[in-house]
């Protein structure tokens, strides 16, 4: 991956650990935005000119929840949430709401890396052309473009939410485990306790439901993993 093209922007009002994480993402080969408030960040997130976002959940101004509701009405860039170590609570809400990963206070820049271009890399899947495209009903999962579409109609899914889809897609009717689904889809390996996969789940079928008046969903196989269900 050429990171010398790849723009971060860091919301965080500690700036001691702001010009810290700069510092060693520049070093990284990142170009990085730093911006200290909850309101001037989602101006600079809403944008379209980052790669991703590193969100800092206690903001002046606007919070980091608050925020990444309102970026997650408009824009679907990978955020990455700095929370508080052992706050679950804040890290099931921000997931929830569609952060993509999260990284717990206090913040060690190499894990932050690793994370940061886990998620970038699954923006650009190597993809063979007969790939490209996975029909499953009225479900069309475009695998190169990054997009999904139920009888036409988009799918508004951030980048964790699709690549779990594609890793559901691909499995057709068998069932994906969540291990299989955090390393495929999330680019780590599930840990005890950890609440991602079946955060993001929820939400990708929330959405399928919704665009497919439930013709498409995620089906639950209790103590195995999960299985894509179109009708």
């Amino acid at each position: 991956m050429d990171e010398d093209s790849k723009r971060i922007l860091l919301i965080d009002d500690d700036q001691e650990l702001g010009a810290m994480l700069g510092e060693y993402l520049e070093s990284e080969g990142f170009r990085v935005e730093i911006v200290s408030d909850g309101v001037r960040g989602l101006a600079r997130a809403v944008s379209g000119e980052h790669d991703a976002v590193v969100l800092d959940i206690m903001l002046p101004g606007l919070n980091g929840i608050d925020l990444l509701r309102a970026l997650r009405e408009s824009n679907q860039v990978p955020v990455i949430m700095l929370s508080a170590r052992g706050d679950e609570v804040d890290k099931v809400i921000g997931l929830e709401l569609g952060a993509d990963d999260y990284v717990a206070k206090p913040c060690y820049p190499r894990e932050l890396v690793a994370r940061l271009r886990a998620n970038l890399r699954r923006q650009q899947p190597a993809v063979a052309p007969q790939l490209a495209t996975i029909a499953l009903g009225g479900l069309e999962v475009q695998v190169a473009a990054r997009k999904a579409q139920w009888q036409g109609a988009a799918v508004e899914l951030t980048a964790s939410e699709f690549n779990i889809l594609l890793v559901l897609a691909r499995a057709g009717e068998a069932v994906a485990t969540k291990d299989e689904i955090s390393l495929r889809g999330l680019g780590r390996a599930r840990q005890t306790y950890d609440r991602s996969v079946d955060v993001h789940v929820s939400n990708l079928r929330q959405k399928l439901e919704a665009v497919s008046r439930g013709a498409a969903s995620v089906e639950t196989v209790r103590g195995v993993g999960y299985r894509l269900r179109v009708l």
